[in-house]
């Protein structure tokens, strides 16, 4: 039998991705892949992997499994995001690899901090490759896994039937889970077409992620953002991080599915490095812009690279031994709530 995960429930959008499907949008097939790249990344070298091999992006709510395969290393990825083994006799929390046996189940619990995780499996996910990528693009039912989400009762493959026997790592520099700061954007190319307040609110006014929210695009609610005369415009190229504006005024942010091209006037282009902060935004969540020069964007490109590095240098052991205290874990666990006097 072919090893794999046997889907029990499938949660809300579990799919396939790598890191997209590059050098066909003149096609007019989208890059796709992982919303989150950074985290997507991580996941993949806790568990030994090439930074790209094939792995599940799991948003708003988690899937469950059972193994079928003799022994599976894997490792989830994600802000406050953990493994429940066994209806909860065993849990994992995220940035640690831990290593199932067959017939073993398992549940992905996400945070309430991020929209967004990602299961690692030793090996990869098992799937063809369409147009050299594994990435799922459900619109065109193309890659992936039958270029759907996953559903209950799959079988998703996987490659390897026995991972190798070593010792368990954990990410010891995570991520952080700060919405404090602004997201970076240059701005354009169509700048001019806005009003000057429109530049300016889009800069200084707080936006709100709206439900209308999926892998192709996040529409923001917050002031109007008006165009000098009128919104059409000759159709053309759209960067992932499009910051696109319809007639309405509220500007869309263009993710890893957009379309290729589109007759909508783009006020800014979110940075390549602030790209995972968006990926892990979640309806309801408070989002501010910052501008920044080309020069900036990439100086920040070169430093996301850096603290990756850096973090996967930062891997270390698991403890094994039963006198070994896991603080990461206890937070995650959350059993620590408080600090009390002893008059209260």
């Amino acid at each position: 039998m072919t090893p794999g995960f046997k889907v029990l429930s499938p949660g809300l959008h579990t799919t396939v991705q790598d890191l997209g499907r590059v050098g066909y949008q003149a096609l007019g097939v989208p890059v796709s892949g992982a919303l989150d790249p950074l985290t997507f990344r991580l996941a993949n070298a806790l568990v030994g992997n090439a930074e790209g091999a094939a792995a599940l992006e799991i948003l708003l709510s988690g899937p469950s499994f059972e193994i079928i395969a003799d022994r599976v290393r894997v490792a989830v990825a994600g802000a406050g995001a953990s493994l429940v083994i066994d209806r909860g006799a065993r849990r994992v929390p995220a940035w640690h690899s831990t290593t199932l046996s067959r017939g073993e189940t398992f549940e992905i619990a996400l945070g309430h901090r991020s929209a967004s995780a990602y299961l690692a499996v030793e090996g990869g996910i098992a799937v063809p490759l369409i147009l050299g990528s594994a990435a799922t693009y459900v619109r065109a039912g193309l890659g992936g896994f039958h270029g759907r989400a996953l559903q209950f009762g799959d079988i998703v493959p996987i490659a390897l039937d026995r991972a190798a026997e070593r010792t368990e790592k954990r990410l010891l520099l995570p991520l952080s889970t700060t919405d404090a700061h602004p997201v970076r954007v240059v701005l354009g190319p169509q700048q001019d077409l806005f009003t000057d307040d429109a530049v300016t609110a889009l800069l200084e006014a707080e936006f709100r992620i709206s439900q209308h929210a999926d892998r192709m695009g996040m529409r923001l609610d917050g002031p109007h953002l008006r165009h000098r005369s009128g919104w059409d415009i000759v159709s053309d190229a759209i960067a992932t991080g499009a910051i696109q504006v319809p007639g309405s005024g509220q500007p869309i942010v263009l993710l890893a599915d957009h379309q290729t091209t589109g007759g909508y006037p783009k006020i800014a282009t979110v940075i390549s490095a602030d790209l995972p902060v968006i990926g892990r935004r979640q309806p309801g969540d408070a989002v501010r812009f910052a501008a920044v020069s080309v020069e900036e964007a990439e100086q920040a490109a070169h430093e996301a690279e850096r603290m990756l590095a850096a973090r996967i240098a930062s891997f270390a052991p698991v403890p094994t031994h039963s006198g070994d205290i896991d603080l990461n874990s206890l937070y995650v666990g959350n059993l620590i709530s408080g600090v009390v006097t002893a008059s209260e």
